[in-house]
């Protein structure tokens, strides 16, 4: 019988990487069919930590499925786009139209379609480490190539603008700003914000902001849209209902463009054809968007002190933070927190088995810094996602963990 060559996968995965899905995910998927309960840090997903969809959302959705059964427009409904832009006119951009927003299947496929009508091969896209992965794994796809500035850790995790701009090169094409950041739960101040806009005006950059987590955000932190700095600078503003509206199975995301639109003609007419080749977004979490937008905002509840999500942060960072050789900022924002090992007490050489062990060890699943696109191996990420006790548990896990790896390390 002829033999044929084993089919393979595209060239054009070959450096993409989404490793917050990779290997460890799998290992805790094998140790759950084993019988094992997995303690799950390792994915922002509210809905199995018993946070719910308001019931307006739920019921304005199920309202209107008798007529969400078909197509929509390809850029989406009419009233979800008003109610978006609406949204924007509330926070300073008096000027913003429906035909600005383009609604998508959550931010991610909005990200991936954006920067494959953006790039061509050897284009460059500033990204911070760390990021989220996506970003970087989207733009190697998009035959891009992603140049990393550093969030510095002894600064709060803030970008420096001037590390930024040295980063430009004649290939650059974009700056992308995440904020709230993911994962290490920053919040940019105004100037940083408007030192990043002054790098992509002077170069003649496109700015991605990723704003997911705008609105979760605690104490004193204040969220500025980059949106209401850059009224010269064409901005590509990512947002949706998955994290405020706690919907993340929804897949219910959009797109602002502002700034001068009339120079991004040519882009925003081959975004639209990516638009029209997936046909349309999730027409029912469409719905959705008008309702969540204009009524009662219920993260308010949660975020405030004695809220659940703010209390959750509290106690998750006070518990690291008492764990010897772990040093963690606390978050201003979105969902998680970026803790460091100390090498000197744990000197881990791959961050991916540590966090590997650990799971196999205490059945808790957290996602290893390089993850990332973080530069070094001392770092993990957790979610605050669940119950207090269930965080004192696993954190207690977490720290029996550590223990046994410095006497381990004493030992050896």
């Amino acid at each position: 019988m002829e033999e044929f060559e084993e089919f393979t996968q595209s060239p054009k995965l070959r450096d993409v990487r989404y490793d917050v899905r990779g290997p460890i995910a799998r290992e805790a998927t094998r140790l759950e069919r084993e019988g094992h309960r997995i303690t799950r840090l390792n994915i922002g997903n509210p809905a199995p930590f018993g946070f719910e969809a308001p019931d307006s959302i739920r019921m304005t959705m199920i309202s209107n499925l008798a007529t969400a059964q078909g197509y929509s427009d390809s850029q989406g409904i009419y009233s979800a786009r008003i109610a978006v832009a609406q949204y924007y006119q509330s926070r300073g951009m008096t000027e913003t139209d429906p035909d600005d927003i383009y609604l998508g299947n959550g931010v991610s496929e909005l990200i991936s379609m954006v920067l494959q009508a953006m790039l061509g091969p050897g284009d460059e896209v500033l990204i911070p480490a760390p990021d989220y992965p996506l970003w970087t794994g989207a733009t190697t796809l998009a035959g891009g190539t992603a140049v990393h500035y550093i969030c510095d850790e002894q600064n709060n995790w803030w970008p420096d603008p001037e590390e930024v701009e040295s980063k430009v090169t004649e290939r650059t094409k974009a700056l992308v700003i995440i904020n709230p950041n993911n994962p290490t739960g920053a919040v940019y101040p105004r100037e940083i914000l408007e030192g990043l806009v002054d790098v992509a005006r002077r170069h003649n950059l496109i700015l991605l902001s990723d704003e997911i987590y705008e609105n979760i955000t605690f104490d004193d932190a204040e969220m500025v849209n980059v949106c209401t700095l850059s009224d010269d600078v064409f901005t590509i503003t990512f947002s949706g209902l998955s994290k405020t509206w706690r919907v993340a199975g929804f897949r219910s995301g959009w797109i602002y463009v502002s700034g001068p639109k009339h120079r991004a003609k040519n882009y925003l007419e081959g975004l639209t054809l990516l638009m029209n080749m997936r046909m349309c977004a999730n027409v029912p979490a469409q719905h959705a968007i008008q309702a969540a937008l204009g009524g009662h905002q219920s993260i308010e509840d949660l975020i405030s002190p004695g809220g659940r999500l703010h209390e959750q942060r509290t106690v998750a960072h006070r518990l690291l933070s008492e764990i010897e050789g772990v040093d963690v900022h606390q978050s201003d924002g979105a969902l998680y927190l970026f803790p460091r090992l100390d090498p000197e007490i744990y000197p881990i050489e791959d961050d991916e088995s540590f966090v590997i062990e650990l799971l196999r060890q205490q059945k808790i699943l957290v996602s290893h810094g390089r993850a990332f696109n973080w530069i070094d191996d001392n770092h993990f990420r957790l979610v605050t996602l669940p119950g207090v006790e269930e965080l004192e548990e696993a954190i207690a896990g977490i720290a029996d963990f550590l223990q046994s790896y410095r006497d381990a390390t004493v030992r050896g």
